[in-house]
């Protein structure tokens, strides 16, 4: 075995991984689905737990010395079903594309009707985009939101006595309001299809109370255990009891083998962090920093959509300020501040090319950044936007930048 250290042995990859550090200290992350984990998280991610084939679930393992392995898993479980009030919980997903993927081959048949939200108006690859192999196995109908950014229940209802779908799925990853989820149980049953939310990008803010939790009323809802929950990066599934087997077989051995206890690991961590007061406090301020940076921007006259936010991100259509979605990101990415380009709802223009930029506060918050600090960011990505084109003023955010992040360090811990 080798016994180097990473740095005597590889310094390409060291070195890269000290420049990740570098880039993550000095800069603003802006991106919503992103955040950073604890220390104490890092240290369970890094651990000999990744060592350890387990698969099977707890209990019912296909090998042996897994009972070590089964108290992880089994603490992660249980307090994920204290924190979202679930019935039945498998934490083993890879990642949130495939822990979508085990509900639909778990719940349904192919060619089934699945109601799902439109990519541009805020959904997610896997809610039916056509580009997606899901959408050659199942039928996707896809629901958009109103004139007002709304998901409008109406319409949706017309949908459904149309279409008659299996499945009514909610969730989004560019969406920035909440869902009335009781209104759409009340749709979903009137057809008889089954209920799942897609929370990923908002499971801790519904861990923390400052968002509407659908687990109890929902028969399935996924999320993914980093983003707002602050977890290693992982996928996880909570249904009600009767959907138990199906789901679990669908995720192994329907579709993956050894889960990543590592992972799972890090991830029990997060969730006991997630249980403590100061957690709550987190989302609180999540939102507050959201509407701090919506305020300006709109002071700008900047083309928000949806209205606004009520969660933790912003969709921004820049092109009414004479720059597309993507100049935008390498211009901000120039400044030290990462957000990244977005399609709008509609986009006339292309997914690698859009209109629009998607940002977010859960990582600056996760740095103890507030209202004062989003003002003053806001300001920046403006003058950012308003001189794209000028390296002499983006250099000059860009000190901006670092200066601001240095006084919230990161991992003061780690050697950077």
């Amino acid at each position: 075995m080798n016994k180097q250290s990473l740095k005597d042995f590889d310094p390409v990859i060291a070195n890269a991984i000290k420049n990740e550090i570098n880039r993550q200290e000095s800069g603003l992350e802006m991106i919503p689905s992103e955040n950073f984990v604890s220390i104490a998280a890092l240290e369970a991610l890094g651990s000999v737990v990744t060592n350890k084939y387990s698969e099977g679930y707890p209990g019912k393992r296909y090998y042996g010395g897994c009972e070590h392995i089964d108290t992880i898993e089994q603490t992660a479980i249980d307090r994920a079903k204290e924190l979202f009030g679930a019935e039945h919980v498998n934490i083993q997903p890879l990642s949130g594309a495939p822990m979508n993927v085990a509900v639909y081959f778990g719940l349904l048949e192919p060619g089934d009707t699945i109601l799902g939200m439109d990519l541009s108006h805020g959904g997610h690859l896997t809610h039916g985009h056509p580009v997606t192999h899901m959408a050659k196995i199942f039928n996707f109908i896809r629901y958009k939101t109103n004139q007002e950014g709304n998901i409008d229940l109406d319409n949706l209802q017309e949908m459904a006595n149309t279409h008659k779908p299996k499945m009514i799925l909610v969730g989004y990853s560019a969406y920035s309001r909440d869902i009335d989820y009781e209104n759409i149980k009340r749709i979903a049953d009137s057809v008889g299809a089954i209920t799942m939310a897609d929370v990923s990008h908002i499971g801790g803010l519904i861990a923390g109370g400052e968002m509407n939790n659908p687990v109890p009323l929902f028969d399935v809802v996924t999320t993914t255990t980093h983003k707002t929950l602050r977890g290693a990066r992982g996928g996880m599934i909570m249904c009600k009891e009767k959907y138990a087997k199906k789901i679990d077989k669908a995720v192994f051995p329907g579709l993956q083998g050894g889960p990543h206890e590592n992972n799972i690991a890090a991830s029990a961590v997060a969730f006991k962090e997630a249980q403590e007061p100061a957690f709550k406090e987190y989302c609180k301020q999540i939102k507050k920093n959201a509407k701090a940076l919506e305020i300006v921007f709109k002071e700008k006259e900047y083309k928000i959509m949806f209205g606004g936010t009520s969660n933790h991100l912003l969709l921004i259509d820049v092109t009414p300020k004479g720059i597309t979605g993507k100049e935008a990101q390498q211009a901000l990415d120039k400044a030290g501040i990462t957000i990244n380009k977005n399609m709008i709802p509609d986009d006339p223009r292309r997914p690698m090319d859009p209109s629009g930029i998607r940002l977010g506060t859960p990582a600056l918050t996760t740095r103890g950044m507030k209202e004062k600090e989003m003002e003053q960011i806001a300001h920046m990505i403006d003058e950012v936007i308003m001189n794209h084109q000028n390296d002499e003023i983006l250099e000059k955010i860009k000190q901006q930048t670092e200066a601001l992040a240095k006084q919230f360090p990161l991992y003061p811990e780690l050697q950077v």
